[in-house]
This record gives structure tokens, C-alpha cells and sequence, in this order.
């Protein structure tokens, strides 16, 4: 059987794709083409997408012995994802790009690709599981907690999980950079991204100036009553939960507690009026492909680093939800990915829509 390797040009990736090959299927390994590190406006060598990072995927690809391409997405990239990014956080929102990736390019457009050069499945570095009880396929966390990557696949379907391999949901870091330095690969210490790929920086801000030609003016910070406490800089440059970069003193800590993009105000307050026990949750995907029936006890995470905490999921329908937890949780964020657990199996998640 054939597999198609997405390879960044990072470690996990490479060791993914030797740990394919050592099951003896045929490899394919290929890199996405996403954007030129020139329209991110960083000129570092050493990010996702950059000519040394290809070279790096081709190297590994050739050190193993598998035949390596380059696929453009460039264009499919720049609209799902950049554009969706920055609309978004023009109206207020907190988006989660690498969702929006995984869902159009890793497995939309490369799941596509595998089955036109007649590949049975898709593999990736990502840390997470997927197991197939003999009807339904399931997918789990990683094994490595401090790794663990299931957050951000919450998408996929039963007919993506039917094709996808995850090598590394097994493994922790160490023992994956101990595998890369054995095979000698180039890359078995490279730093991990800890950033977006097309904002290396962190400045998202920039980011979408860059790409919109638009730079949003300045309004007002108000508090709950609508009082104005200042002037802000622009509805982009905050989200829910922020304390520091507001140029703003107050005698006790404040913090963003909501923006509205339609008066260009951004709401301010204290840690305690962050708080919530209820969340709504939009375009909910099922990753059994089936809403469940009654009410049903999750642990749920409303940010990718965020521990999970104790919930009743209530479904509305298919594709919505309500999510009510135990203990008020911080600063949800609309826009932003809930992801629901039944212990260490990923039951589904959506879009956290409003909190209350």
C-alpha cells in the first residue's frame, strides 16, 4: 500500500515519514506550498514554507529513500486560510488558523491528492491517535499530554480518519528527536514553531494590514457601562483575556472582556468579568458523524493550551451546541475552537459563538 507524507521540514514530520517507510509501505513525502516567506513580511529562512525548509523535507525524503514533491496551494492557502483569518479578526473575532488548515489543505486538498497518485493514506507528525473499533474510527489524544495535538483535528471526518496515519501519537518529543538524530536527518534539532506560520512574528495585527491594505482606525475602550476610559488603536490589536499592550493604566489590572467591531469599541474590565459557566458553540462537527441524542458528561478545552475541564455538552441539533461547565471558565473567546472529550477520545467541537 502507498502513503503520502505531508513534510514540513521539521522534525516530526521527518521522523513520521521514517517510521511509515520502516512499516514497509511506499512512501511518497511532499511539502505544501503555501505562501512565500516574503508575504508574511519576514525574510527568516527557517520557517514553514521557506526554501530551506523544503530542502530540509527533501533531504530527509532522500535520506530515506522516498520520492519527494512540492504541491502549490498557494492560492487555496491565501483565501481558506489567511483571508478567512483576517476577516475574522476584522469583526472581532479570535480565529484558529491551523484548524482552518488542517480542515481545506492537510486534509481537504492533500487527501484529495493522495487519492489521485492512488495512495490508501495520508500521514502527518501530528501527536494524536486514531483507532477503528471495527465500525467507527476514533480519535484519541497523544500519549504525550505535553504534546498532544487532537485540539486542533477536531474536523475530521470518518472517511479522513479512514485514511490518516499518525505515527507519532505513541511517541513523546525525546524520543522522536532521538530517532531523527540516530537517522542523521538535518533537522533532529530544529526548534519547534511556537508561532502562526505566516505570522512568525506574533504581530497579527501587521499581518492583516499586510494583507488587507487595510488599517482599522482608532475608537474608544469603554467599560460596562459604555463609560470612555480611553482611546484604543485599532479593533485588531486586542482579544478577549488580553491585559498587556494596552496602553492604558489603571490602578488595578484590566483586561479586554469583549470587542465590538460594529461601534469599534473595546469593552474593559476586570479578571472576574471574564468568567462564564455557559457557551454556545457553532458549526459543531461530530466526529462520529452523528450528533449524540441527550445530554452527555465531557471534559471540554476552549483553547489549545487550556486543561480540560468538566461540562455537560447539550447538542441543538447537529451542528450546534451548548456547552455548561462546572466551574466558570476564562475568557472563552469567540471565534476560537471548544473541543470536547470523553476521556482521552475526541468526541467533537465547534466554534465558540458567544459565553453567558
Amino acid at each position: 500500500m502507498k502513503a503520502l507524507i505531508a513534510m514540513s521540514g521539521g522534525v516530526d514530520s521527518s521522523v513520521a515519514a521514517y517510521l511509515t517507510k520502516e512499516q514497509g509501505l511506499e512512501c511518497i513525502g511532499c511539502t505544501m506550498k503555501l505562501f512565500e516567506s516574503e508575504d508574511a513580511g519576514i525574510s527568516s529562512s527557517k520557517v514553514c514554507c521557506s526554501l530551506d525548509s523544503v530542502e530540509d523535507a527533501r533531504s530527509v525524503a532522500f535520506s530515506i529513500g522516498i520520492p519527494f514533491y512540492v504541491f502549490n496551494y498557494k492560492d487555496e492557502f491565501r483565501q481558506k486560510v489567511i483571508g478567512k483569518f483576517a476577516d475574522e479578526y476584522m469583526r472581532g473575532l479570535t480565529p484558529n488558523p491551523c484548524i482552518e488548515c488542517n480542515t481545506h489543505l492537510k486534509f481537504g486538498k492533500l487527501v484529495q491528492r493522495a487519492k489521485e497518485l492512488g495512495c490508501s493514506y495520508v500521514v502527518t507528525g501530528h501527536y494524536a491517535r486514531v483507532t477503528f473499533d471495527g465500525k467507527k474510527y476514533h480519535l484519541l489524544r497523544g500519549l504525550d499530554p505535553s504534546k498532544d495535538q487532537s485540539y486542533v483535528l477536531y474536523t475530521l471526518t470518518q472517511e479522513q480518519l479512514s485514511m490518516l496515519r499518525l505515527p507519532l501519537g505513541e511517541y513523546n518529543k525525546d524520543e522522536v528527536r532521538k530517532i531523527a538524530a540516530r537517522q542523521g536527518f538535518v533537522n533532529a534539532d530544529r526548534p519547534d514553531s511556537q508561532d502562526i506560520c505566516f505570522v512568525p512574528d506574533g504581530d497579527y495585527a501587521a499581518a492583516i494590514e499586510r494583507f488587507t491594505g487595510k488599517a482599522p482606525g482608532p475608537g474608544d475602550f469603554v467599560d460596562a457601562e459604555g463609560k470612555v476610559l480611553g482611546k484604543h488603536k485599532g479593533i485588531i490589536h486586542y482579544t478577549v483575556g488580553q491585559r498587556k499592550g494596552l496602553g492604558i493604566a489603571f490602578g488595578e489590572p484590566i483586561f479586554v472582556v469583549r470587542t465590538d467591531p460594529q461601534t469599534n469599541t473595546v469593552m474593559l474590565g476586570k479578571n472576574e468579568d471574564l468568567f462564564y459557566r455557559h457557551v454556545k458553540i457553532r458549526d459543531v462537527n461530530w466526529i462520529s458523524g452523528e450528533a449524540p441524542q441527550a445530554p452527555v458528561n465531557v471534559q471540554a478545552k476552549l483553547r489549545y493550551r487550556q486543561q480540560a475541564a468538566d461540562a455537560l455538552l447539550n447538542p441543538e441539533g447537529t451542528d450546534r451546541a451548548e456547552l455548561v461547565f462546572g466551574q466558570p471558565q476564562r475568557a472563552p473567546a469567540p471565534g476560537q475552537a471548544a473541543v470536547f472529550y470523553d476521556g482521552d477520545e475526541v468526541l467533537g467541537g465547534g466554534i465558540i459563538e458567544h459565553a453567558f
